[in-house]
């Protein structure tokens, strides 16, 4: 397995469904960062089960605990790792399945690529909860962004089973998103995505949904292309994330029916600086940030466990069969995927601006 990601901010996830923990080791955060559990722990606690009815109901407590890395609150340059402890794990269905792999999970490509040997429970390294792993270093990496470079990753639900928020603010999001179960900026979109949740969840069913995310403050000029571009390393990071088909930035699929003069982001001057007039492009040209908002969006399949009958095969009698998930399972992973997806952009950006030397290996920290 690939399980490290990144250069100069580089994090290794490790962890099963149902192991004992489930952490992550960042390589290469500055020394000299002001850092405590509370900075980790107020990430994880947006992303962890049981919060809500949209959620599944796994309970865990996920709290954090650091192992190195941290000495008198401030970062020391050496690895730092982070961990939660798996506590509530029940893998007696997924015993049961074993051999009837679940139709759109990794079990029938994991057993397949791992001759059999790979950690079947609760789906093992292709679950959703490794994403605690993900959270506990985007909070790092986001903390270092707002300290250095006064950069802000924030993200809600722009879509849920093909309801569509209108377009809100970044206001908006940070005033509305945290106060409503699937994290939408548009409170009233929210309530409906709410209640289409529950109905499909009530039918043994799931749906799936956008989640949108910005990054403000972000200086012109991080990027390496042509194989290292920033919108390339963005998309490649959230393709890690169990459940995500699609990634566009911008306007994405909505270039398409556009002519250049409709589609173009045109320059203009703004207080000396060179800025763009729109932002079709999502703060992102030739593999380079623009200094415009970094804007992506990243689509969300509907959860694969759902208590309707359906068609798999049994792999041990080679026969074909019905399979019915019970379980505990997000009936919507939006919802749990916002802090996901804002810590997994904040890693990269981190990458990214400590190559361009914008962030310095020792951190002068006041105090």
């Amino acid at each position: 397995m690939s399980n490290s990601i990144g250069r100069d901010y580089r994090v290794t996830s490790f962890g099963e469904s149902h192991g004992i923990c489930v952490g992550a080791v960042v390589d290469g955060c500055p020394a000299g960062l002001r850092l405590s559990i509370e900075d980790i722990q107020s990430e994880l606690d947006r992303r962890k089960p049981g919060q809500s009815a949209v959620a599944t109901s796994r309970k865990e407590e996920d709290r954090v605990e650091l192992l190195s890395g941290v000495f008198n609150g401030l970062t020391s340059g050496a690895p730092i790792c982070a961990l939660v402890w798996n506590r509530d794990r029940d893998s007696s269905g997924y015993e049961a399945r074993r051999w009837t792999p679940r139709p759109g999970h990794a079990d029938y490509t994991a057993h397949l690529r791992y001759g059999g040997y790979n950690d079947y429970r609760g789906g093992g390294r292709f679950s959703g909860r490794i994403t605690a792993s993900y959270v506990m270093a985007g909070a790092i990496a986001k903390k270092l962004l707002s300290e250095v470079l006064d950069v802000e990753v924030l993200a809600h639900a722009k879509e849920i089973g093909g309801l569509r928020a209108r377009d809100v603010s970044v206001d908006e999001i940070r005033r509305n998103a945290e106060g409503n179960p699937v994290r939408c900026g548009d409170p009233e979109t929210a309530e409906r995505m709410a209640e289409l949740i529950a109905e499909n969840s009530e039918r043994g069913d799931s749906v799936g949904g956008v989640v949108e995310c910005f990054t403000l403050n972000l200086p012109p000029g991080i990027g390496d292309p042509v194989f290292n571009t920033l919108e390339g390393d963005i998309a490649k990071a959230l393709f890690a994330v169990p459940a995500v088909k699609a990634v566009e930035f911008g306007l994405g699929r909505g270039f398409s029916p556009l002519k250049g003069s409709e589609s173009n982001d045109p320059l203009t001057l703004r207080d000396g600086r060179v800025e763009t007039e729109t932002n079709r492009m999502g703060g992102i040209t030739g593999g380079i940030s623009t200094g415009m908002p970094v804007e992506v969006s990243v689509t969300f399949k509907p959860t694969p466990s759902i208590s309707i009958p359906q068609r798999t095969v049994d792999i041990e009698r080679m026969e074909e069969t019905t399979l019915v998930v019970d379980g505990r399972h997000d009936p919507c992973v939006v919802p749990r995927a916002i802090p996901v997806v804002e810590s997994v952009v904040a890693m990269v950006l981190a990458d990214h601006a400590l190559r361009a030397g914008l962030i310095p290996r020792v951190l002068e920290c006041e105090g």
